[in-house]
């Protein structure tokens, strides 16, 4: 065997150890958590460093408590999982509204301080959140906007959309602009080359900054308590698991069914989503 041959082999199953390497630092906590979200709380006491849960021992008790109404004697999750999606999804919708033109705009049309719009749009992020939070928090409050679902899907807008637009420029700067000239010859508008040609090419990035936003909103909570602390009813589901963490009355195994509530939405999202953006990458194609 060749040194090539060695050099090769060795590469190959060091790859495979490193990948699954990281897959047992990925897996484990939520195969850890899952299993403790299954278990009586009396055996868990007794064994609690089980990976593995006999079949006789599963228990969803802990998922009807977490879904199950406040008014009933549960957590309210299924009120707080509604709030969250209400909020994740308009705040996605608003934000891919305005930065999918916005990026476009940037990435083709020729305007005075052009250059400088990346640093201003990334300069946002040099702030930490909790240096805004008062002044929104004030601004939000005499606007009327302070313990409504309204008000936080703006707020999320705002801490979104400076990324998304960066992010969509310089995938749109990736499109062959002569597919957009051959358009124009065809007699298309600039809004019949957006929707016909660039938002095809650009889906996977469209759908990869889709999913950020809605990770963004999902799992937030830093202005989700500021602007909701005292609306219950309009918690979001992050707000709704810092509540369980902090009772001492709740069993940890309601809490860890709380937090497999929050992660598996997007888990699911990312998985039904990879495939798609999968195939979008090779969707579209400059012919010569």
């Amino acid at each position: 065997m060749d040194r090539d041959r060695i050099e090769t082999v060795s590469l190959r199953w060091l790859r495979r150890l490193v990948i699954a390497g990281f897959l047992l630092i990925t897996v484990l906590p939520f195969w850890y958590m899952l299993v403790l979200s299954v278990r009586p709380i009396e055996r868990l006491l007794l064994a609690p460093g089980t990976l593995l849960v006999p079949l006789r021992e599963l228990t969803f008790d802990t998922y009807t408590e977490v879904l199950r109404s406040v008014a009933d004697g549960g957590q309210g999750f299924l009120t707080f999982m509604g709030n969250s999606a209400v909020v994740a999804l308009a705040a996605t919708a608003l934000t891919l509204l305005v930065a999918i033109p916005g990026a476009y705009a940037v990435s083709r049309l020729r305007f005075f301080g052009r250059r400088q719009i990346d640093v201003l749009f990334l300069a946002v992020y040099l702030f930490p959140s909790i240096v805004i939070a008062i002044p929104l928090f004030v601004v939000f409050t005499r606007a009327g906007l302070r313990g409504s679902l309204l008000g936080l899907v703006l707020v999320y807008i705002s801490q979104t959309l400076p990324v998304s637009v960066y992010m969509l420029k310089n995938y749109f700067e990736t499109i062959p602009v002569s597919l957009e000239e051959s358009a124009a010859i065809d007699g298309a508008s600039r809004l019949g080359i957006i929707r016909r040609v660039s938002l095809p090419l650009a889906a996977p990035s469209i759908m990869a900054v889709a999913l950020y936003d809605f990770m963004i909103a999902w799992n937030e909570y830093l202005f989700a308590l500021l602007f909701l602390v005292d609306r219950p009813d309009r918690w979001t589901v992050s707000l709704g698991l810092s509540l369980l963490s902090d009772g001492v009355e709740v069993p940890k195994t309601v809490l860890m069914a709380g937090s497999v509530v929050l992660t598996l939405p997007i888990v699911i999202l990312f998985f039904a989503s990879e495939r798609l953006l999968t195939e979008g990458l090779t969707s579209g194609a400059e012919k010569g």
